[in-house]
């Protein structure tokens, strides 16, 4: 099926195949063909057909060297002929897709039903309907001659459905949109060296074509596949290909192929492209499992995968802090490895934590729907009771079968109020808010900075009580300077002039500097003018080169002697060797070695040094501790990083053996020690101080020497002088933390973590031992929330493990940018700090939305409930609570939400996952305005008329018009509702509920709309709305009695909390209510497995059916595991792999979920079952 799908996607390209009269001398499918090999047959594939890599690229009209021209002409012909490198998106639902969606909603379906009877029995005229005998049913009804306006009640319930359904629609709609706006952005921002018209420039991955010309280094991910033209020690991952977790090494003459999605883990080199978008392995890959008719279908399960990304999925198990996190980057797949997977992933379930925030809005929200539910129930059974017993018992009436329809009309009527309490009472607005609030989020910290990759990171940020940060380029400017050394037996403390070095020092210098470093570092000149020069590549590197033209020499020059290609030999740099090593040919055929690396490394392995006459001389261990203690440690004290630069030569024959590397890397003569320096970033010092006032430790993790990093934590502000606190090495640390048998033990861990501020010379693993050791640490009773920066490939594991994996925009590899949750575009820690408000502003707007709508919910019912068993009407009629549940959903969720964060919220410490979501002064608030709310309404109700001299709304039969007693009710309730919107925008009872409210735009401008829409509705609402037009002076009057909501708001906030014991907090996670939902966990094990892999399927797309978790049926459903929240509300999850999406597509089982999942009753498990 596989090849029949093939040849058929290809079809298109036959063209191309059939003859080479494109100008190229070889075909997509030739080309595609020989992808597929593999080691030495590829490598006698292409020796024999094509007549090496050299003939290669003439077939392709490439220069090995050159490039491209990058003529637009040719450029397009190649992505005519060969493809484009990305792959097609799946095409975005359409606004009616997403309205049908809506429209699956349980609460609506309900009151749409509600309605039809309704609409229905109005049209239908019983024989009966004039005479007496049907008792109250039809009195009031002729003489008003209203009953032909008996529809319009069932019809505005539709048209509120209506309303309803299409703004759910719209918001997924803008969602969706803007999910994709910030897809494109992360796809243009992944950029990849082209040698072309032989200048090497970075371009879009999108724009990569076959025959291009791609460097590539330590770090990449690659971008399509190619032939290896020549490799340093390049060392690939193929892992998200093949499962295989060994590194490959690669070499053109012994395995040249590169395959796109694999990542470079060691090395640099040259391949040319020859594959790229659906034609690439990877690309393949994609469309075979698009197969058949599901091809797009499956194409979005996969997510959009451009640049034929792909992922490491045997590292991607990742239990995060949220459970709910959502791929906001192309989603990868493998096809390795899926069994082992599915082990780790069940074991892995049980141990997940949710997010604080969800984990306490899933508490909430059972409770509220519980209630709801009960009093939804209550009041209908006292309305059908209270009529029953008043018809049949008190007024003893037959049921005479002419009355049916009139009595069924009441019961529907009274089933509608039921309905309404229900819709009411469920904050089915919360879902929403949190969307809203993040989404909004996420959007304004891209202006900070911070590219937001998985949603719920942004929340998680508020709660991080600990930040791990690298040094170089987050906490400094990354900018290297050289400022000291020492050369000829002589420590200058600034830049010495050339003349004061010995000529062959110099020269040898030079030489070790400008070719043994990656030539692709560069030292630009400077953009502006005045400006500094820009440094392109490694910064230390660039440090040195700069040493190099501060010494009036040109760096270019000896490069230009001797190319790339020209190298015999280089050991890249890696953490194990901390080092990097060049071989060169001497013209006489011996060779020299220059090396390059941390002083302390390279001086252990030197045994001669170059003294102030440019000639070698001994140098002893006694020599080497001397050094280290009067030049090395001096300059390290003041924050340079010291780096040693070295050379040895060997004779050509015999030839050394180059690959023991222990041989080769002994012996050898030391030229200089450079002290580079890499300034405090201004801003700094300052960000650092708000984290400690914001109670977060922060802890710089470095590869640096102990005394560099200690003096630049000092300068930072880190560490205080006088303080209590452990700055150690890696060395000490395992020394520390591990017993005899070598095994890491968390005790040991517990020790040293709490005091722990620098950590130097780290290894990659010790940052992730370190990252768990504190996540894992049960020494606090806060379990604490770790934030890790990282920009190398092997900070993957740390960025994963913690909680929030912060990457380098600039100076990160791809391989980071996979692993972490945010990147920090700027590279900047400060942006860190910006991150830590967004997120406490997300819980903090959550908050205020809960305050809000929860004082709405408890009143509406309460009026609802009683007005319904006292004057079995509700006061407040279906129509009329759809637009309050509309205002305080919908807009209010908008306006809250969208506060913008303050410094004020840093000055606080983080929420814990124990304190309460509803604090004792928002409990207070929502009590408090409820009791005013409730004493007004009851008193209108009960004596408006005699207060207003009209008369009573109470106890209207069916149909009858609409009484200005009870629009009094509603508008009155309405405009309570608007000025306690103002009071919900502080929740740590703030006095000036004003502060900051034109910051807000959005905040004014819905108060206003709603202010303005109430005013249509009154006025000429009529009998849809249940209104009837109000005269200025009662207009007055319910404007008035809504101001004193902010009256009555102060009276509250001057009542002190210690008053109110009772109040305890809605919504706490206590401890005994995470086991319960683990042990569920264990026994809904396979379910969840399945369903995660539903949910993540379709959910892609920012949260699909989100917006409303109305009912119970749902709210009980969903709720009832306490674990499949994340699918109700986050709707997406990124917490394990996504490889099953590649197997078990059609496994019986499956289906069998799938239609589950579709069904009406699991609408919040998955409204987009994408079956």
């Amino acid at each position: 099926m596989g090849d029949l799908t093939n040849s058929d996607f290809y079809t298109k390209n036959q063209r191309s195949d059939s003859n080479h009269a494109s100008g190229f001398g070889c075909s997509l499918m030739e080309l595609r063909s020989l992808m597929e090999l593999r080691g030495t047959e590829a490598v006698v594939k292409i020796q024999e057909d094509y007549g090496g890599v050299e003939g290669m690229c003439q077939r392709l009209n490439t220069s090995p060297t050159e490039g491209l021209t990058g003529d637009a002409t040719d450029l397009d012909k190649r992505k005519e002929v060969f493809g484009q490198n990305l792959i097609p998106p799946k095409k975005p639902k359409t606004f009616l897709q997403l309205v049908w969606e809506a429209l699956q909603d349980v609460t609506l379906i309900i009151l749409e039903i509600a309605a039809i009877i309704s609409l229905g029995l109005s049209f239908y005229q019983p024989p009966g309907e004039g005479s007496e005998s049907c008792g109250t049913a039809a009195a009031g009804a002729e003489d008003e001659g209203e009953a032909e306006a008996g529809w319009i009640e069932g019809a505005a319930i539709l048209l509120s459905v209506v309303c309803v359904v299409l703004v759910t629609a719209f918001n997924d709609w803008s969602k969706e949109k803007q999910f994709r706006g910030l897809q494109s952005r992360i796809e243009q921002e992944q950029k990849f060296q082209v040698v072309r018209g032989g200048q090497v420039i970075q371009l879009p991955v999108s724009d990569i074509v076959v025959g291009d010309i791609a460097q590539i280094k330590y770090g990449d991910l690659l971008p399509a596949d190619g032939v290896l033209i020549q490799g340093n020690d390049l060392k690939i991952d193929e892992s998200s290909l093949t499962g295989e977790s060994d590194h490959v090494r690669k070499a053109a003459d012994k395995d040249p192929m590169l395959l796109s999605g694999t990542h470079v883990m060691e090395g640099s080199g040259r391949m040319v492209v020859m594959a790229v978008g659906v034609n690439s392995q990877t690309g393949i890959i994609f469309t075979l499992l698009g197969a058949g008719g599901e091809e797009e279908e499956k194409k979005e399960k996969k997510g959009k995968m451009q640049d034929g990304n792909m992922e490491n999925n045997q590292t991607k198990v990742k239990k995060q802090d949220g459970a709910a996190a959502m791929e906001m980057q192309p989603l990868k797949s493998a096809e390795g490895g899926e069994t082992d997977e599915k082990e780790k992933k069940k074991a892995n379930v049980s141990k997940k934590e949710k997010s604080v925030l969800q984990g306490k809005l899933t508490k909430l929200a059972v409770q509220i729907g519980k209630a709801g539910l009960v009093m939804s129930a209550i009041t209908v059974i006292i309305l059908v009771l209270y009529f029953a017993i008043d018809n049949f018992v008190l007024q003893k009436r037959p049921w005479l079968p002419e009355c049916t329809p009139v009595y069924i009309q009441y019961f529907v009527k009274f089933f509608i109020i039921g309905v309404t309490v229900l819709v009411v009472a469920v904050p089915e607005g919360l879902p929403l808010a949190v969307t809203i609030s993040l989404a909004y989020s996420v959007k304004k910290m891209m202006k900070d900075n911070n590219l937001v990759r998985h949603l719920d990171a942004c929340e998680t940020m508020g709660n991080a009580t600990a930040i791990c940060s690298d040094k170089t380029g987050t906490l400094t400017t990354n900018r290297m300077t050289a400022v000291q050394c020492f050369v000829g037996d002589f420590h200058y403390k600034t830049i010495p002039e050339p003349s004061s070095i010995p000529a062959r020092t110099l020269e040898i210098l030079v030489n070790a500097i400008s070719l043994n470093s990656a030539y692709t570092t560069k030292i630009l000149p400077a953009d502006k003018e005045g400006g500094l020069p820009k440094q392109v590549g490694n910064k230390t590197e660039c440090g040195l080169l700069g040493l190099v033209l501060d010494l009036k020499r040109d760096y270019q020059t000896v490069r230009n002697q001797i190319p790339e290609e020209k190298l015999y030999k280089v050991y890249t740099f890696n953490s194990s060797r901390k080092s990097m090593s060049t071989v060169i040919k001497l013209p006489d055929g011996n060779f020299r070695m220059y090396s390059k690396g941390a002083s302390e490394i390279i001086l252990k392995k030197c045994a001669l040094i170059l003294n102030e006459v440019g000639e070698t001389r001994v140098f002893r261990p006694r020599d080497r501790d001397e050094m280290v203690k009067k030049i090395i440690e001096p300059m390290a004290c003041n924050g340079l990083r010291t780096i040693c630069v070295a050379y040895r030569d060997f004779s050509g024959d015999p030839e050394p053996n180059w690959e023991d590397e222990n041989n080769i890397l002994t012996d050898l003569t030391a030229i200089c020690v450079v002290g580079i320096e890499d300034p405090v970033r201004p801003e700094v010092p300052d960000a650092i101080l708000k984290c400690q006032r914001a109670g977060i430790t922060v802890r710089m993790v470095t590869g640096d020497n102990i005394n560099t990093a200690r003096a630049i934590a000092i300068k930072c502000g880190i560490i205080q002088p006088g303080e209590d606190f452990l700055c150690i090495d890696g060395k000490e640390f395992n020394r520390r933390i591990r017993n005899e048998k070598g095994e890491v033990e968390q005790e040991r861990i517990d020790k040293v973590w709490p005091k722990l501020r620098v950590l130097a010379r780290s290894s990659p693993t010790d940052k992730h031992t370190l990252v768990k050791g504190i996540i894992d640490s049960t020494l606090v009773e806060q379990r604490q929330v770790v934030a890790v920066t990282g920009d190398g490939t092997n900070d993957g594991p740390a960025l994963k493990k913690a909680d929030v994996g912060f990457a380098m925009g600039i100076a990160g590899t791809d391989v980071a940018k996979e692993a972490s949750d945010i990147i920090l575009t700027d590279d900047n820690f400060s942006s860190i700090v910006k991150a830590v408000m967004w997120g406490r502003n997300v819980y903090d707007s959550i908050s205020k939305f809960l305050q809000f709508q929860l004082t709405v919910n408890v009143v509406a019912v309460i009026v609802a409930f009683t007005g319904a068993c006292i004057t079995q009407d509700s006061p407040l009629k279906a129509v009329q609570m759809l637009w309050v549940n509309l205002i305080m959903d919908t807009f209010a969720s908008l306006a809250l939400a969208t506060e913008p964060p303050t410094e004020s919220l840093l000055m606080r410490k983080p929420y814990g996952r124990n304190k309460p979501l509803i604090s004792s002064t928002m409990t207070k608030n929502i009590l408090g305005h409820g009791v005013y709310q409730l004493t007004i309404i009851f008193t209108l109700l009960f004596a408006g008329e005699q207060i207003f001299d009209i008369d009573s709304g109470r106890h209207a039969p069916l149909h009858s018009p609409p009484s200005e007693h009870y629009t009094i009710i509603f508008n009155t309730f309405v405009m309570m509702q608007l000025f306690n919107e103002i009071n919900a925008r502080k929740i740590h009872g703030e006095r000036n509920v004003f502060e900051g409210i034109f910051r807000n735009p959005i905040f004014c401008s819905i108060v206003l709309g709603t202010f303005a829409i109430q005013i249509v509705i009154i006025q000429f609402g009529g009998k849809p709305f249940s209104c009837s037009p109000l005269d200025l002076e009662k207009w007055m009057w319910c404007v008035f009695l809504g101001l004193g909501e902010l009256v009555w708001g102060q009276v509250i906030s001057t009542i002190p909390n210690s008053k109110l014991r009772f109040l305890k907090g809605a919504g706490r996670l206590t401890q005994k209510h995470e086991m319960t939902a683990e042990e569920e966990m264990n026994e809904d094990q396979e379910e969840i497995d399945y369903t995660e892999r539903e949910l993540r399927r379709g959910q892609i797309l920012w949260f699909r059916g989100l917006n409303r978790i109305q009912t119970q049926i749902d709210v009980v459903n969903t709720f009832k595991s306490g674990t499949s929240f994340q699918g109700a509300l986050r709707r997406q999850s990124s917490t394990t792999s996504q490889n099953q999406d590649v197997t078990n597509v059609s496994s019986p089982s499956h289906m069998s979920l799938c239609n589950a999942l579709s069904s009406p009753t699991s609408t919040a498990a998955a409204p987009s079952g994408q079956c």
